[in-house]
Parts: C-alpha cells; structure tokens; sequence
C-alpha cells in the first residue's frame, strides 16, 4: 500500500496491515465492485469531456499559430512594416499554443491512470479470489501489496503515543479509517508478568531460588519469554527488579552465619552443624547450597558436653525466630 504521509516518526505497520487487509475483503464485494466502476466510469466520462475541451483548445492556438507564419511567409520583402507586425503575431500566437499544449499534456498523463478494461476485469476477478488469495500462507509479502495498490488510492498514516491511525482512500472516492493500538516492544513482549514478579517478591520469606522456581511452574507461570522458570531465572528477575534475597532478609531478621555462630565461647562449627542435624539448632537454608543461617542463641548458649549423645542434650535455648524467616 502507499502512505501520502506519515507523521510523529515511524510506525509498526505488522497490526496495521492485517486490518487493511480484512477491510479489503470485507469492502470488496461484487455489489461494491460494480458500483465502484459505475463511479470510475462517471470520472472517466467527465476526464475525457474536459480533455476533449483541452484538445480543442490546442487545435485553436495550433491554427492560429499556423495562420500567422503563412501571413508573415506571405508578405514580400518590401512590405518590411508588414513583415515586422506579421513576425509580432505569429511570436504572439506561438506563445499561446506552449501553455495550450503543455496543460494538455499534463492532463493526458494524469488521465493515463484511469481504469482499463483489462484492469476492471482483474478488479472483478478478486471479489471471488481475493480472500483466497490474501489468507493463503504461500501468498508472498509483495503480492499482497501489488493487490493493495490496485485497490487502494492511498493511505495517510498519523502516529500518537498510544496509538497508529490510517486514513484510508479506495479509487471510488471511499474513505475510511483505522485506528489500532501502538503494539508492544520486543522488550516489553518478553516483560516478565506482574504475578511472577509479585510471587519472587513474597516467596524468599520462607524458600530458596530452586524452591522459588517449582512453585512458579506449578503455578503455571512462565517468564517473559514463555519459558519454565529455573534458579538462575529467579535469580535474573530478582535482580533487574532489585529484590531482595532469602539471605538478605534472614540477615535483616537478626540471622547469623555458621562462622558467627561459632565464635560463641566453647562452640565450633562442628559443633553448631552437629546440633543442627540432631534437630537442637534451627537452621534456616539460605541458598541452594544448603547453607543455613542461625538464630542468635539466647540466655544460655551452646557447650561442649563430652560422653553424652546429642539426642540426651537439652535442646540449645535460642532467640524467637524471625516471624519473616
């Protein structure tokens, strides 16, 4: 299709086509065909009345033109007053036949536009085969355009922010107009959803990237992509949104490392993972690597008590834990 003019920068012209495309086959029935041509005639008849006038107009300047040089070829070579004021009309008279003959012209090559027979048969010809023709995969970009530039006289296209209008003129003087929202951008296409932004925002609380990424696909959530999630994913979206992580919200709830746990008088890390796996510290998984942070202990921390098995030992009295842990 053509575009007279197109304003405020390009315009993604995927959505846009689609639309022209159907408003052809919707508009194109043979009814609309017939009373399209019965139009095209009536210019066409009007076209060749003024060219008509136009070609007389020609023929009027071209005889006088030609009256004038026989005067003056006429006039002997002693009448040089004569000569001279025949010489004056004839330049006159050719004056008068350049812009005769050069509006002709013009109007001739524009006329040459107007419908054929050939041409009106083609355009009756796809009331029944274009919708085929159009919706048939194996139709190639260029053709539909060939088809669009028979039908369509021209297309003005407007851009806002929001959204993409076309003025749409057909040969018989019909106007229409389509007006289709911006589509979106390739980034904004693989834009993660707000409720899997919304799930990784909450989930950390209580579970770890892996942990985080079965409960999205069991959710039936996918990324921006269309795709399973998985840690790294989680971990890529956490970031760009910058979120906080499991460990830095266990951090901020007063949780503390295995090192710092074990700088407690007479407590090893040893010691600390023993009583974790005997069930008497509670640990809580930071990342996928199994590393655990610790509640701070509480009035009476942790001692080495040789010969005695864990499963005996009083459970180590530990600080509340961290409603957000």
């Amino acid at each position: 299709m053509t575009a007279s003019s197109t304003r405020a920068g390009s315009a993604p012209g995927a959505g846009l086509d689609e639309r022209t495309g159907q408003l052809l086959i919707d508009t194109l029935t043979p009814l609309a065909i017939e009373a399209a041509l019965t139009v095209a005639a009536g210019l066409q008849h009007r076209a060749d009345e003024a060219g008509a006038l136009r070609a007389a107009h020609v023929e009027r300047a071209r005889y006088h033109a030609g009256l004038a040089r026989r005067r003056y070829l006429a006039a002997g070579p002693a009448s040089r007053l004569v000569a001279d004021t025949l010489e004056a009309g004839w330049n006159t008279a050719l004056r008068a036949l350049t812009p005769a003959q050069d509006t002709y012209d013009q109007a001739t090559k524009k006329d040459a536009g107007q419908l054929t027979g050939a041409r009106k048969t083609r355009i009756r010809q796809l009331a029944t085969d274009l919708p085929a023709i159009w919706n048939d995969p194996a139709t190639p970009a260029r053709e539909r355009k060939r088809i669009a530039r028979l039908l369509l006289t021209d297309v003005t296209v407007t851009r806002t922010r929001d959204t993409i209008t076309a003025h749409i003129r057909l040969p018989a003087g019909q106007h229409h107009t389509l007006t289709t929202p911006i589509p979106p951008t390739a980034a904004q296409m693989r834009k993660t959803p707000a409720a899997a932004v919304t799930a990784i925002d909450e989930l950390p609380d209580h579970h770890t990237r892996t942990q985080i990424a079965g409960i999205l696909n069991d959710r039936g959530l996918t990324s921006g992509e269309g795709r399973p999630f998985h840690r790294l994913t989680v971990r890529n979206i956490r970031d760009d949104y910058r979120l906080r992580s499991r460990e830095q919200r266990l951090r901020d709830a007063g949780m503390l490392t295995l090192a710092e746990t074990a700088t407690l008088p007479g407590v090893s890390t040893g010691t600390v993972k023993a009583r974790h796996h005997a069930g008497l510290i509670t640990g809580h998984p930071c990342n996928d690597k199994g590393q655990c942070l610790y509640p701070p202990p509480g009035p009476s921390p942790p001692t080495r008590t040789q010969g005695r098995k864990l499963s005996k030992r009083r459970p180590l009295h530990l600080a509340a834990p961290a409603d957000r842990a």
